[in-house]
């Protein structure tokens, strides 16, 4: 769903020397478009995409149903999505350590092995606090996987086909995560959630061992040893940089719009005017297609307006489809959600880029830092945005929204201004450090 880089490595200069120097001696050793291997492992990196998400987000699409059967909240129930992303947000860093001392391979392996047996007792689970603590589980267990691809794509992958084969792993976190919600929704409309549940993890039970069975040993990993002081080390360093913590912010805050809409959107459009049955609210997570192409249409944005104004433009649609979805028009409410995801995907793809470009060593844990807020985020917006429903109604729930992007705003004008001062430039014009 993200093209950032979050395989944390836990000795940074150790491991980008090993990198270039198998790019200056043994490139011709590695995976290539055509050559040995390559299809093998570009399909199961996807499938293990479309797993990940279609499992992180297998409840989002089913939380009315959930709240009628367990006699819950909106708020109540928003916490099995946000419980999963959270456990996800959290254990990103120590399973991109893991995967240093074990491998890539084997610590996805061991997540995708614990979140599909998870996902097989979710649709058991007999009360609400037994299904957001199943559900806290999965995404600890999912954090393996954002933290080792990008990982093992950088050392089994040459660099010139390394962007073609990062992008077709985000094309599944993509397809997952639509595909998950679509499934579910209509399933679910003939039999429950658990049973919707229940058919992603199959789905995620055959793309788990397909990926086992495709994925090419790895030849270049090198093991490393556990090094508590060095990561710690690293990511204070990236805490204390005024600009990352700026793009930690922005991506949280954008994921706060995304998790709060896509958390109630099913609430609202099973009350009237609209009263939607729930197969085709599991449809409208087909506007994810838009994002993905926004997303992937973010660096000529920024060629053409910089990333100042890429940012102002994300937040600028973001803030218009908020305030669209107001509408009591169905396809009024439809346009904001394209402009809302559309606004979002670029918003992000553009902070998560500018992250690696900003640190200065430890990229790995830069965008694994980058990765954690984002998830905060989305669980911050799955939390806040159905309290907000629940007392307000969508209109309290697009009030959240758009305050995030007022935030999204601020910050970007804030970090302007600061770059200026700093180089000791008039401030005329406001843009955020390239």
């Amino acid at each position: 769903m993200t093209p950032a880089d979050t395989g944390a490595s836990t000795v940074v200069d150790a491991a980008s020397a090993a990198s270039d120097s198998y790019s200056l001696s043994s490139a011709d050793s590695r995976m290539t478009p055509g050559g040995p291997g390559y299809r093998r492992m570009s399909l199961a990196l996807f499938l293990a995409g479309v797993a990940t998400f279609a499992l992180l987000y297998s409840t989002q699409a089913l939380l009315p149903l959930i709240s009628g059967d367990l006699g819950v909240t909106a708020s109540d129930a928003s916490w099995t999505v946000a419980a999963a992303t959270g456990g996800l947000a959290v254990f990103v860093l120590p399973m991109s350590a893991l995967s240093e001392r074990f491998g890539r391979r084997t610590v996805m392996t061991a997540s995708l092995a614990v979140a599909v047996t998870v996902g097989l007792l979710v649709p058991f689970a007999p009360s609400l606090p037994a299904l957001v603590a199943l559900r806290a589980v999965q995404g600890a267990a999912l954090a393996g996987l954002p933290a080792s691809a990008t990982a093992y794509l950088a050392e089994e992958v040459r660099p010139r086909a390394l962007v073609t084969a990062i992008g077709l792993f985000v094309a599944g976190n993509s397809v997952g995560g639509m595909s998950g919600r679509v499934i579910t929704g209509w399933v679910a409309q003939e039999w429950g959630w658990r049973v919707a549940v229940g058919v992603i993890g199959l789905v995620a039970v055959a793309c788990a061992v397909a990926f086992r069975l495709l994925l090419p040993a790895p030849k270049h990993f090198t093991p490393g040893s556990l090094r508590p002081r060095v990561l710690v080390r690293t990511v204070r360093d990236h805490l204390a940089n005024p600009l990352l913590r700026r793009l930690y912010a922005i991506g949280a805050l954008f994921m706060t719009v995304f998790g709060g809409i896509y958390t109630v959107i099913g609430y609202r459009l099973t009350e009237a005017p609209f009263s939607l049955p729930q197969g085709l609210i599991g449809s409208i997570f087909l506007v994810y297609l838009v994002g993905t192409v926004s997303a992937s249409t973010a660096g000529r944005l920024v060629g053409r307006l910089g990333r100042r104004g890429a940012l102002y433009l994300g937040a600028g649609t973001t803030a218009a489809g908020l305030l669209l979805s107001l509408a009591p028009s169905l396809p009024l409410v439809l346009l904001g959600l394209v402009l809302i995801t559309a606004g979002f995907f670029a918003g992000h793809a553009v902070a998560s880029s500018a992250v690696g470009k900003t640190a200065q060593h430890g990229r790995a844990q830069a965008s694994a830092l980058y990765q954690s807020a984002y998830y905060v985020g989305s669980s911050a917006g799955s939390t806040v945005g159905a309290v907000a429903f629940h007392s307000g109604g969508w209109a309290g729930t697009v009030a959240v929204g758009v305050l995030a992007v007022l935030g999204v705003v601020v910050i970007t004008v804030s970090g302007s201004l600061a770059a200026r001062r700093a180089a000791g430039t008039p401030v005329r014009a406001l843009s955020l450090p390239r």
